[in-house]
């Protein structure tokens, strides 16, 4: 987590992260505590009769998405969450790639209007993951900075596989390192980190592979409490990384996970 990227950006790299959206069983609520803990503001765009697509904001620029959850996703088990978006040349031929190496298709390639086109993809470990091909939208409009996303962490119960996998799709390197007990692997991409990964361990319990969003905070523990307050639930406690920052892991009021941070030192 030491290597980041401009904190504002027109364009994004193929094989970078570029976009975090909320799939949630209850936006109001959603709004309400992520208004409160982020100072977000939101945009309603109504997409059809049945959805309505919020873009999240932060200073007037886009942080990402948030849409309340359709009863047929919800009827399939589907719980709350934060899907992270990879952004890629071609949705179609990465696609493609993906399920050539392994991965299983959800949805797509579809085109969003003429904004871009996207997938939305389980890896062959089971952590899922969207394309975004991007038209007239590029992605984030400011992130790496307080109360925007600045990281993506995988757990996976096979890391030699996950790493192989997204090595092959989007040519991510891979160096591993120790932190404490922990293997961690950092993925790059053109040189610059790019996202985590780690081995869901038997103490993680049933513990799902999934990708997780970090957002950036200026005061971990004060965020938390902040959280709290607000109906969030703690999955882990504030903690130190040595020569990273200090973190914590949250289920917003509707269910969904994500993590924050409070970094060291300014990224570059």
């Amino acid at each position: 987590m030491t290597e980041a990227r401009m904190q504002e950006t027109t364009d994004f790299k193929p094989g970078t992260f570029c976009w975090v959206e909320l799939a949630t069983t209850d936006a109001n609520a959603a709004k309400s505590f992520y208004s409160q803990l982020f100072e977000w503001t939101f945009k309603d765009n109504p997409v059809s009769p049945e959805m309505v697509y919020t873009m999240v904001q932060l200073d007037g620029k886009d942080v990402g998405g948030l849409y309340q959850m359709t009863p047929d996703m919800t009827g399939q088990g589907i719980p709350p969450n934060w899907l992270s978006y990879v952004s890629v040349k071609s949705a179609d031929e990465t696609t493609e790639k993906a399920k050539t190496d392994g991965a299983t298709v959800l949805n797509g390639p579809f085109d969003v209007f003429t904004i871009g086109r996207m997938s939305v993809i389980k890896d062959p470990t089971g952590a899922v993951f969207a394309l975004w091909q991007p038209g007239t939208h590029k992605g984030a409009g400011i992130y790496n900075v307080p109360n925007t996303f600045c990281w993506n962490e995988l757990a996976t119960r096979d890391t030699e596989k996950a790493g192989d996998f997204y090595s092959s799709v989007f040519g991510w390197n891979k160096n591993t390192k120790q932190f404490g007990p922990m293997e961690y692997t950092i993925f790059e991409n053109e040189g610059r980190g790019n996202g985590g990964m780690f081995a869901i361990t038997p103490e993680m319990g049933n513990l799902p592979p999934h990708w997780l969003t970090y957002f950036a905070v200026d005061d971990c523990d004060a965020k938390v409490r902040k959280a709290t307050e607000l109906g969030a639930r703690v999955m882990k406690p504030a903690d130190d990384i040595p020569g990273v920052g200090r973190f914590a892991i949250l289920l917003d009021p509707p269910g969904a996970a994500f993590a924050i941070i409070k970094l060291e030192s300014p990224q570059p």
